[in-house]
Formats: C-alpha cells, sequence, structure tokens
C-alpha cells in the first residue's frame, strides 16, 4: 500500500495534470478473504515464522500452471470481481500493480482481451518470488539489478524490465537539515540518536527499547510504536521516569523522513518499503528478526553491501550495540553504503516510464 500511496503523491508532484487513484485490493475483498489474507498472515509471521518461511518457498517454487496454484488463483478471482468492476468503472490508460494479485487478476483479463490498457508491476521487496511473474505485462520494476537478473532468469523480455528501486514518498526524496529536524522534536542534534520502528502494529518494540538503553545509556533513542497505544503509554511512562531526556516515544507519525534525518542508524525489521525508506535517506539499519522469506532476502542485500548489521537475539543486538558505539567509523561507512544504494526517484523514475510508453516513445 506505501508503495502504491508513494506513485500517487508523486504523480501528483510531477504529473498534476494526470488522474491518479489507488484502489486498495482488500477494500474490495469480502470479509472470510480478508482475514486469511491480511489477519491469518499477521498471526503466522509473528507466531510462526518459520512456517512462513516454508510455505514462502513452498509457493515460490510451485509450477506457475499446478493444481496448487490454479485454485489460489481461482479463489482469488472469485473474491476480487469488486475490484475488477471498479477498475472498469474508473477506466484508466494504464495501471501499476504493486502487489502481484491484482496483477495476476489483469493477465487473465488481457488473454482473454476483455482489458486492453498496459499494465506495470512494481516488486516491492529486494528479491522476486515467483508469483511476481505475471504474463502479458508492459513492464516490471525492479528494486535493484538482482530482482532483474531473476526476472530475466524467468524469460520476462529484457526490454520490459527496468531497474528503478521501489517507491518512497516524495519526503524521502527532499533534503532535510539533522539540526532543524532535531530542534522540531525536542532531540539533540549533535547526540548519537538511533531510531527504533516497530511498524504499523509496534510490535515488541517496547522490551527492545529497554534493552537498547541498558546496553548504550548514552544513547539518545526515538521509538515508533504505531498505532500500538500499550506500548506507546508504556513507554511514555518509562521517559518520565529517566533522569535525563534520552527516550522519545511516538505513536503513527508522517514525520518518518524528518526522523530518519535526525538518526545514526535505524533498528527496525527489514520490510521493502521501510529499508528502501532508510536507502533514499542514506541511513544504516540494525535488522532484527526478519521474517524468514522477503524480509530475510532484503536483509541479504544490506548486508552484502555494508549498508546494515543484523541481530538475530537480544544478545545479538546488544553487542552490535556496543560493536558500532566503539566504532563511529565504521557507522560512517554504513551511511555511504546505504546512500550509494538509495533510490529516492524511484517512484518518479517508474512514472516516467509508464508516461513514456503511453506517449508511444
Amino acid at each position: 500500500m506505501r508503495a502504491a500511496e508513494a506513485l500517487k503523491a508523486t504523480a501528483a508532484l510531477h504529473y498534476p495534470h494526470a488522474d491518479v487513484l489507488h484502489l486498495d485490493v482488500m477494500a474490495y475483498v469480502n470479509t472470510a478473504f480478508r482475514k486469511v489474507y491480511a489477519d491469518l498472515y499477521l498471526q503466522i509471521v509473528t507466531k510462526h515464522p518459520t512456517l512462513w518461511g516454508m510455505l514462502y518457498q513452498v509457493s515460490d517454487e510451485a509450477a506457475p500452471d499446478g493444481p496448487s496454484q490454479r485454485m489460489r488463483r481461482a479463489i482469488e478471482r472469485l473474491s476480487t470481481r469488486k475490484l475488477r468492476i471498479a477498475i472498469d468503472d474508473y477506466a484508466p490508460d494504464s495501471v501499476i500493480c504493486t502487489h502481484f494479485l491484482p496483477a495476476e487478476l489483469l493477465m487473465r483479463e488481457i488473454a482473454r482481451s476483455r482489458f486492453s490498457v498496459p499494465v506495470f508491476v512494481q516488486v516491492t521487496d529486494f528479491d522476486l518470488h515467483r508469483m511476481w511473474v505475471v504474463s502479458e505485462m508492459a513492464g516490471f520494476f525492479a528494486g535493484n539489478d538482482e530482482v532483474a537478473f531473476r526476472m530475466r532468469a524467468q524469460h520476462i523480455p529484457p526490454e520490459r524490465i527496468h531497474v528503478t528501486g521501489i517507491p518512497v514518498m516524495p519526503a524521502f526524496t527532499q533534503p532535510h537539515v539533522r539540526a532543524e529536524c532535531a530542534r522540531q522534536f525536542g532531540l539533540a542534534p549533535e547526540r548519537r540518536t538511533y531510531l527504533l520502528m516497530g511498524g504499523g502494529a509496534g510490535l515488541g518494540v517496547a522490551p527492545l527499547a529497554k534493552r537498547l538503553l541498558e546496553t548504550d545509556p548514552d544513547l539518545q533513542l526515538v521509538v515508533l510504536t504505531g498505532k500500538n497505544a500499550q506500548a506507546l503509554a508504556e513507554l511514555k511512562q518509562l521517559a518520565a521516569r529517566r533522569a535525563e531526556p534520552n527516550l522519545f516515544p511516538l505513536g503513527f507519525t508522517d514525520e518518518v523522513a524528518k526522523l530518519m534525518a535526525c538518526a545514526d542508524l535505524v533498528v527496525s525489521k527489514p520490510g521493502g518499503l521501510t529499508t528502501s525508506e532508510c536507502l533514499a535517506m542514506g541511513v544504516p539499519m540494525l535488522v532484527t528478526a526478519p521474517i524468514p522469506g522477503q524480509e530475510e532476502r532484503n536483509a541479504d542485500y544490506l548486508l552484502e553491501h555494508g549498508a546494515a548489521l543484523k541481530a538475530v537475539d537480544d544478545l545479538a543486538l546488544e553487542y552490535r550495540v556496543q560493536y558500532l558505539r566503539r566504532r563511529p567509523q565504521m557507522l560512517m561507512n554504513m551511511r555511504e553504503r546505504a546512500k550509494e544504494l538509495g533510490r529516492p526517484q524511484a517512484a518518479h523514475d517508474a512514472l516516467k516510464l509508464v508516461f513514456q510508453h503511453l506517449a508511444g516513445k
């Protein structure tokens, strides 16, 4: 959803004449399908991550025309009829899919000559799962060269593959002055600052924040709890009890880019969008407990290029925080690697290609 919102916001800036609509697939499906797709996924990745890793691998290796995949697509078609109607009612000149489900839906319609506008696919991780490989597409936007390499290995025509990055909101593409952003949030700009991100659900941030402050008492720690009101209240109580103000808990916020501008390091799970936002801002990461599958692949990408460290458990986290505290130059080097990997103009680059396609260039 964040990638789609980034494309829409970027289009409003650079193509104000264009009428852009963001359709969230989950808003057009029945309750049962939504529970299986969203709620069940969250339960599996939080309580049984190893199981999710197995499902990810099995589905990646499954034959596209095998019985399990045909059944899955049939269920999805039955559950997304309202989405198809919404697309027809809007009558777009082009479609960009930031999830494989609508791409698969439109693939079938194009193959049966019931949909004739160009459809593009934006892959939102630094890995290519087999479900993203959909025929009949006008183009594919890859996060990095390896994803493009994997696309070619899956026999996607090379001329349809574009390495543009993963779209981020315009705020992550703009220059931010650390001192000014720090003052806005009551932070000391010269102090070592880590940004702990718990995602929309804010899972596990409270104990992680306590561990970070115990490991490095001189640290200035900003914690994003998302929509987790309980974690926010707990951390606010902890902040009030501290002798000096070095813990800054925040709930859901649209100011993440400014907070990253204040940060020397982001501590977070390596989701595709969060990772891309960090790279766009040139901020290295300490990745924690990546979900087997796509998050592990995202973490591997960062680790291979020296833009992150990984903590597999609490002791690993403590060791790496202490390690970086004693080696400020290493953190500076990681920052340079992150900046080199960043593609802040990913959304704009993808949109330029779409509009060029529509113009026949």
